[in-house]
C-alpha cells in the first residue's frame, strides 16, 4: 500500500484485487486528485463514497463514474463545484437543472454542455459570457439577441464575440 500512498495513480498497474478493494481505491483517488478512479473495479465505481472523494478533488472523475452516480445530483454538483465542465459526463436530465448548470458556468466554460432550456436562461447566460464572452455561441438564438447578454460578452470576450451575436441584433 505504501507505493499508492506516495502515488495514487500506481493503482493502474496494480494487481486486480487492489482494484477491488475499497480502502486501497479510497487513498488512490485521495492521493491522485480523483484520477484513479478510472482503474477502480466496475463496483467500486458504483460506490458513491470513492466516487465523490474523486469528483470533489477532480470533477473530470465524473467521467469514470457509474451511470447511476452520473445521475446523482449531489455527486453531479460536486464535480462541477471542482470543475464546471464536468458537466459534460451528467446524466442528461441533470444537464437541464438550472442550479447544476449555473454552478458548472460559473466555475468553467460549461454552457456547451447544457441542455437546451437552460441555455435560454438569462441569468445562467450573462455568468456564463461574464467569465467567457465567446460563450455566447451556445446561447439560446433569443439570448443571442439580448443587448445586455451580448455587451456582456463584448465586455468579457472582446469585439470577437460579436461573431457569436444574432445578426437581427
Amino acid at each position: 500500500m505504501t507505493v499508492i500512498e506516495a502515488n495514487g495513480e500506481a493503482l493502474e498497474r496494480a494487481p486486480e484485487e487492489f482494484r477491488h478493494d475499497r480502502e486501497v481505491v479510497l487513498l488512490a483517488v485521495t492521493q491522485s486528485d480523483g484520477w484513479a478512479l478510472q482503474f477502480a473495479s466496475e463496483e467500486l465505481r458504483k460506490d458513491r463514497e470513492v466516487v465523490m472523494a474523486a469528483v470533489r478533488r477532480n470533477g473530470w472523475a465524473l467521467e469514470h463514474a457509474s451511470e447511476d452516480l452520473k445521475r446523482d445530483r449531489g455527486v453531479v454538483l460536486a464535480a462541477v463545484q471542482a470543475n464546471g465542465e464536468a458537466l459534460e459526463f451528467a446524466g442528461e436530465a441533470l444537464k437541464h437543472n438550472r442550479e447544476i448548470v449555473l454552478t458548472a458556468v460559473v466555475a468553467a466554460e460549461a454552457l456547451r454542455f447544457a441542455g437546451a432550456p437552460v441555455r435560454g436562461d438569462r441569468e445562467v447566460v450573462h455568468a456564463a459570457v461574464s467569465k467567457d464572452g465567446y460563450a455566447l455561441q451556445w446561447a439560446s438564438d433569443e439570448l443571442r439577441k439580448n443587448r445586455d447578454v451580448v455587451m456582456a460578452a463584448v465586455f468579457e470576450g472582446g469585439p470577437g464575440a460579436l461573431e457569436f451575436a444574432c445578426h437581427e441584433l
